[in-house]
């Protein structure tokens, strides 16, 4: 283990820093776990694109579709990779290991093989409660028993799909109360993550999934960590790291450079938001990292994959931008012929 449970925040505030990517897990066409198609993701990611921290095996990794031999698979690559990378490039690529679960004793299970391997940190969402009503008891006592099963530094992670939202003064009382609780993916709106960042102090490190918001976060509320979403792999390429840019000249007090920086990115955002398929929004980030030279590969059920016209729309999208199609990248199947 790195460090003991109280001193996960200190760890947490020294190294979950920078800009880390939610990391989407690439299958075959079977359906099997890709393994060395993850390995090369994780070092491009890494070595190339720089990142400063991964996300594994969350909602972008497709946990919900993977069995749970599958997740610790994904777990022991992602630390082998990010072990491998310190020696081979001088700097580790930190990770930060989804457990959540609807099981209490799966989120456990995972919690421990996560610290067991040597992670930096795990995430785990608040958990769905159905039929819930005045739920603060509840899940305040949930983030405290799985923090006492480990010593390992967890972010919480709340967002709507729980079907309610964690409130500022409940994130702020478990940060305070309980020593391994260290951040906190808040996916709620602004003035809510605002407020939590003024009552939780150093007891908690807050972030959010946006990314066209990051740069405010940097300079109003002085945040330390994009935690995260997938922006940094499918905006990135190894000579247009311009996220990484406008965030080290942000965090510099640069922020005019900064802003010009980040706002050339729209373009791509923009993009992106135009070819988004109805349903299936893992599919088509899978194909734009395919059309940037890395591995995606298919989607499980209950997910869809493109359709050759959906196919289509995302690569006009991504070529519309200025990037180019590596060599090798599959593009779409042409219309069919009106004879």
């Amino acid at each position: 283990m790195l460090y003991r449970r109280t001193e996960a925040k200190a760890f947490a505030r020294s190294y979950l820093r920078g800009v880390w990517a939610a990391a989407p897990t690439p299958f075959l066409d079977n359906l099997a776990l890709d393994e060395p198609g993850l390995r090369r993701n994780l070092r491009h990611w890494i070595g190339a694109l720089e990142v400063d921290g991964l996300f594994i095996a969350g909602k972008q990794g497709e946990f919900f579709s993977m069995s749970v031999a599958e997740r610790r698979r994904c777990f022991e690559i992602a630390v082998e990779e990010s072990m491998a990378a310190e020696k081979t490039l001088g700097r580790r690529g930190r990770t930060i290991l989804s457990c959540s679960d609807q099981n209490l004793d799966m989120v456990v299970d995972l919690a421990r093989h996560a610290q067991a391997i040597g992670a930096d940190f795990i995430v785990v969402h608040a958990p769905l409660l159905h039929f819930g009503k005045d739920l603060d008891a509840t899940v305040y006592e949930y983030y405290r028993y799985v923090a006492e099963q480990v010593d390992i530094g967890i972010a919480m992670w709340s967002h709507p799909d729980s079907g309610y939202l964690m409130s500022p003064a409940l994130c702020a009382r478990i940060a305070r109360e309980v020593p391994n609780i260290v951040a906190i993916k808040y996916s709620v709106p602004r003035d809510m993550y605002v407020e939590l960042t003024h009552l939780a102090g150093n007891d908690l490190i807050v972030s959010t999934a946006s990314e066209e918001e990051w740069l405010d976060n940097i300079t109003e509320l002085n945040w330390q960590v994009y935690l995260c979403s997938i922006p940094p792999l499918i905006y990135q390429t190894p000579t247009d790291r311009r996220i990484q840019q406008y965030t080290r000249l942000a965090m510099a007090g640069r922020h005019a450079e900064a802003r010009a920086i980040r706002d050339s990115l729209q373009p791509i955002r923009d993009a992106l938001k135009r070819c988004r398929p109805p349903g299936t929004p893992q599919a088509y980030q899978k194909y734009w990292l395919e059309l940037l030279g890395q591995v995606g590969g298919p989607v499980r059920r209950p997910l869809l994959n493109l359709t050759d016209a959906e196919r289509a729309t995302v690569y006009r999208a991504f070529t519309s931008t200025g990037l180019v199609p590596q060599s090798g990248a599959a593009e779409p199947a042409p219309p069919p012929s009106a004879d």
